[in-house]
């Protein structure tokens, strides 16, 4: 993977009137990689995409898109970026045939066996009209046509969002299998993060539009830590704990997460005297919402109800 930096933001920023969408975003996204762009809905994610692509001014703040000033994108830089949104909106009375011939028109590196590639394995015919497809269909052909100008860089906006799980299997298959070279890279955002653990490389997570994380994701997977201690008596206080993100507690046992678990943040933990202390497994998805969620000493909702019937 080349240290050349396809993507690079400093102090990136953008105000919808008083409202601050995105706040001095730093971004290093290498040549060659999957980086995922993660965040709940309304923390900056779209509004970032656009800014790099020129569609939208920052209010303050600079990006670079292959090198080039994304408030002065040149058509040949165009041409080497792919772009596919939610939307997946196309001309509906256009064939497939007719779409790719309009889309070729503009992009010199038109290469026809990725668009025949992408459709034949949505098991698409170029006589058929888009309007007469099902959306997953559509995101077919947009992934096809999205494709087939061969860009160095891809730039997906949550393009998977409210496909069936098939259809959205197909979707990131194809766009993994066509664009995983030494020399190509993907930026995507997506609420799936089942998906974001099988093709990333690098994450970065915006919380209410805030960098909060940027590194592999091996490294953010790690960092986050459940640890599950069980106890014979009654639970004790928890005292502060290092990197605490959350801490749930039964009967007789206490789950805790925490951020940036060393030794010290164990060693807190062993300072409780627990009858056994034991390190869980923890996916990305569960890493992820530990970290975006709220802080602090939490009861399970089944159980405060059991309290009040």
């Amino acid at each position: 993977m080349s240290e050349q930096r396809v993507i690079q933001t400093r102090g990136l920023t953008r105000y919808f009137g008083q409202k601050c969408a995105v706040r001095d975003l730093n971004l290093d996204v290498p040549r060659g990689c999957v980086f995922a762009f993660l965040g709940r809905n309304g923390s900056g994610k779209t509004t970032t995409i656009r800014m790099l692509l020129g569609l939208l001014a920052p209010t303050r703040g600079t990006a670079t898109v292959l090198g080039c000033d994304s408030r002065a994108l040149t058509p040949e830089v165009r041409a080497r970026i792919g772009y596919l949104t939610e939307e997946h909106q196309e001309y509906g009375w256009m064939s497939l045939r007719e779409a790719a011939d309009f889309q070729s028109a503009f992009y010199p590196r038109w290469n026809e066996k990725i668009f025949r590639g992408v459709i034949d394995h949505f098991g698409l015919k170029t006589r058929e009209r888009i309007k007469d497809l099902s959306r997953g269909q559509r995101a077919g052909v947009c992934l096809a046509l999205t494709l087939a100008p061969d860009p160095e860089l891809l730039v997906l906006d949550d393009p998977a969002l409210g496909l069936d799980p098939v259809a959205r299997r197909s979707l990131v298959e194809s766009m993994i299998y066509l664009t995983r070279r030494s020399d190509r890279t993907i930026f995507f955002s997506s609420h799936n993060l089942a998906d974001v653990e099988r093709v990333a490389d690098y994450i970065a997570v915006l919380d209410y539009s805030v960098l909060r994380a940027c590194c592999p994701l091996e490294t953010f997977r790690t960092s986050v830590q459940e640890v599950r201690l069980r106890f014979s008596g009654a639970l004790p206080a928890l005292p502060k704990i290092p990197g605490l993100l959350q801490a749930f507690r039964t009967e007789h046992e206490l789950r805790v997460t925490c951020v940036h678990y060393d030794s010290t943040t164990e060693q807190a933990l062993r300072n409780l005297s627990p009858e056994s202390m034991e390190k869980l497994p923890l996916g990305l998805e569960d890493a992820f919402i530990s970290y975006l969620g709220e802080r602090g000493e939490k009861s399970f909702i089944l159980a405060d109800a059991e309290v009040q019937s």
